[in-house]
């Protein structure tokens, strides 16, 4: 038995070296270069490829298939003379025996060189996809083809075989060194490089981690960006089940071209990636994301990724600045107030598709103010926007465009005039002249309105404030809705309570024709007028009171004084609890009456303002033209009939005011300032024109009006008189003669 065992260990160990001795002399004596063309021609037919081989085919045969090709490319049959991939060198080996078990095991798999292209034409073929596909096969002489019956009725599928099973692989590790990827596409002259690949794995098998580092230089032309990027770690396979995993996964890098103008950009991801192609699912979890300065946590998951791929999951950006953050990207902002924009926080639920994007339940803190909401593009092509937000505390006024140097000058211009003119305006005694109207406008021309955003805009907006500021007004439990598609604004509703009042504004803005035309129908409802006629430095207001006003007015263009200028419509006005600040026009009066009754005044004034219990009347508008005809105000004993302009273009008045007198109420009236019966129901005239920040004290004595006033008197004191000496002796015609006379 020892002997036969012996022999046995013999005669294997002779076979084992004659198989050496084999292979040897195989990988020595026979020459895979001798074979250029039957190799082409394998490949050819049975890979349906066209192999070109410029150099050396280096090779060994047993235990391991050793195969070097050297500076090879490979095109499809379809259009042969352009290659799709070439390479340097690609070296392998694999064992031979596990080959019978359908088992790839290799050493070291090295690439150098490897360039690949990929074209798509002008008609959306790509020839990536000719790759593996034979010629079709031309019919033989007298050859009839099979009919292309739709309906033939097909042989029954196969039960899987053992050709089914993917390949097992094992691999010790993969190197692929400068490689390149290019991809173009005919119809839309767009490109995409990958270059300088750089690919280094560890221990290649099914169901192990493999170690992976990737870095490149990525690039595409439209837009023209250039970006180098690293990528590190773990990848997993499970090939059956069609899941991949990519644990502690880290890909950083930097980006720069033409959209950021010389400035470059810093980017980095990490996260848990999971695919699972079976089911159609993958999920990207513990994301951590920056770029400049953005730092982002959440987890992604996507399903339907054969179909139409859907996303979803949350996303929390930490506290930036967003402005230093767009000035890194070269995408600078408007010009706004100091440290707008310079608080910026996010935590939203995503939910996306291939053209749209959602933001739910979104909560969002900017520059001290919050919100919480929803936020929507429904559709990326239409850049359709959906807004339903709720904020407690925002100023609006932080975020709009500060005046231009010209509107800067052009507002100092007028705040000097106003300022000479309320120099010259000495009220009181009222024998100064009228103060000068007004020329100097009130507005800017910058613009205020971009145009060419509001044309492409297709918006839903529903917006709420527990406090909302504008134009410095601040709206308590504002309001707004308002929706926008091809041009046209619709403003829905903007109401809100204001300075203890409320409002409530609805309109249109058309930005469709060449100069915007702008509807706003407004009511407010006992809001204090003295806050929208402020005085200068700080001083108070020339008028108090309540005010109800109900507005309907239009006006084009696109800045505040081409809107000012072209604004017509109609409004109706009703102030209560008013008062004349600074301007006692009860004095003024009494210095009128005193000097009819050739009197001087011996009393103080009893105070600088003038209270009045009503104050209403009616607007029509004309290209910056307000005409109040039906001006009523109503004092104690006193009534006061209006008839003027207001030249919204200047803010500046012309009014005829009339009062009428209907007795001193006060208890010890001065002797001079008594209104006898004679007075009694007549008008006395005034004149107010300026600047309207001067109020009252723009007012004066209409000295021809108080003319007539006197000659009035004079007849009625006649006519007391006749009455008096002769009765019902002088005849009704005598009398209106006499009278008459005093009244020319």
């Amino acid at each position: 038995m020892k002997a036969f065992g012996k022999i046995l260990g013999l005669c294997f160990l002779g076979l084992l070296l004659i198989l050496v001795a084999l292979g040897f002399a195989v990988t020595h004596f026979f020459d895979p270069n001798d074979y250029r063309d039957e190799i082409r021609k394998l490949a050819r037919d049975k890979a349906h490829v066209e192999l070109t081989l410029n150099g050396d085919i280096g090779w060994s045969l047993f235990p391991w298939l050793g195969l070097e090709l050297h500076d090879a490319s490979i095109a499809t049959l379809q259009n042969p003379r352009t290659p799709f991939a070439d390479l340097q060198m690609l070296g392998l080996s694999v064992r031979v025996l596990p080959l019978l078990r359908r088992e790839v095991q290799m050493s070291d798999v090295r690439v150098e060189g490897l360039n690949l292209t990929l074209t798509r034409d002008e008609n959306g073929h790509g020839n990536w996809e000719d790759i593996g596909k034979a010629l079709p096969r031309e019919p033989a002489a007298g050859e009839l083809q099979a009919p292309n019956v739709a309906n033939a009725e097909q042989p029954p599928a196969s039960a899987p075989d053992k050709a089914d099973r993917p390949v097992k692989l094992d691999i010790d590790s993969l190197t692929v060194n400068n490689a390149s990827v290019h991809f173009s596409d005919a119809k839309t002259g767009r490109e995409l490089t990958a270059e300088s690949i750089q690919l280094s794995t560890g221990a290649v098998h099914d169901g192990i981690d493999i170690p992976v580092k990737l870095t490149a230089f990525l690039g595409t032309n439209q837009p023209n960006l250039r970006a180098r990027t690293e990528l590190n770690g773990q990848l997993r396979m499970e090939r059956a089940l069609k899941r991949y995993q990519f644990s502690d996964m880290k890909l950083s890098g930097e980006a720069s071209g033409d959209p950021l103008q010389g400035k470059t950009v810093t980017y980095s991801a990490q996260g848990n990636l999971n695919v699972d192609l079976a089911a159609n699912v993958a999920n990207w979890e513990n994301l951590k994301l920056s770029f400049n300065q953005l730092r982002a946590l959440g987890d992604l998951s996507a399903r339907d990724l054969s179909t139409e791929p859907k996303v979803a999951g949350g996303l929390s950006i930490a506290q930036m600045n967003l402005r230093a953050f767009m000035d890194g990207l070269n995408q600078p902002l408007p010009a706004m107030a100091d440290g707008s924009l310079s608080q910026f926080e996010m935590v939203a639920r995503l939910e996306g598709t291939r053209n749209s994007l959602a933001l739910n339940d979104l909560a969002v803190k900017l520059d001290g103010s919050s919100f919480a909401g929803n936020l929507a593009i429904t559709d990326f092509a239409k850049q359709a926007l959906r807004v339903q937000l709720r904020g407690d505390s925002f100023d609006a006024d932080r975020y709009l465009k500060p005046k231009s140097a010209e509107a800067s000058s052009a507002g100092a211009a007028r705040d000097a005039e106003v300022k000479t003119t309320e120099a010259t305006a000495i009220g009181g005694a009222g024998d100064t002249p009228l103060p000068n109207a007004p020329t100097q406008g009130a507005w800017s021309n910058d613009t205020l309105l971009p145009v060419e955003r509001l044309r492409k805009l297709n918006l839903q907006g529903d917006l709420s404030f527990t406090k909302l500021v504008i134009n410095q007004w601040p709206i308590d439990n504002a309001t707004l809705k308002v929706q926008g598609q091809d041009g046209l604004i619709t403003l829905e509703n903007l109401a809100g309570g204001l300075y203890d009042g409320s409002f409530s504004t609805k309109g249109s803005l058309d930005a469709r024709p060449e100069k915007p035309l702008v509807a706003l129908q407004t009511q407010l409802t006992k809001v204090p007028v003295e806050h929208f006629i402020k005085g200068k430095n700080g001083s108070a207001a020339p008028l108090r009171g309540l005010m109800t006003l109900n507005s309907n007015l239009t006006g084009t263009g696109t800045s505040q004084k081409a809107l000012i200028d072209s604004l017509n419509g109609t409004a109706n006005f009703d102030l209560t609890d008013g008062v004349l600040v600074n301007a006692n026009l009860e004095q003024q009066l009494c210095q009128g009456i005193a000097t009819l009754n050739r009197k001087s005044l011996t009393g103080t004034p009893r105070g600088k303002d003038t209270p009045f219990q009503e104050l209403k009347g009616s607007v029509v508008v004309r290209n910056g033209v307000a005409s109040n005809p039906d001006l009523k105000v109503r004092i104690p004993g006193l009534t006061v009939n209006g008839d003027g302009d207001i030249d919204l273009r200047v803010l500046g008045m012309d009014y005829k005011v009339g009062v009428v007198i209907e007795g001193d109420k006060s208890d010890m009236p001065d002797p001079a300032c008594q209104v006898n019966e004679r007075f009694a129901g007549l008008e006395w005239p005034l004149r107010c024109r300026g600047p309207i920040e001067l109020g009252a004290k723009a007012c004066r004595i209409d000295r021809d009006g108080i003319g007539k006033v006197a000659a009035k008197v004079a007849g009625d004191r006649i006519t007391e008189k006749l009455e008096e000496k002769f009765g019902d002796k002088v005849s009704p015609e005598l009398k209106n003669t006499l009278k008459g006379l005093f009244k020319r």
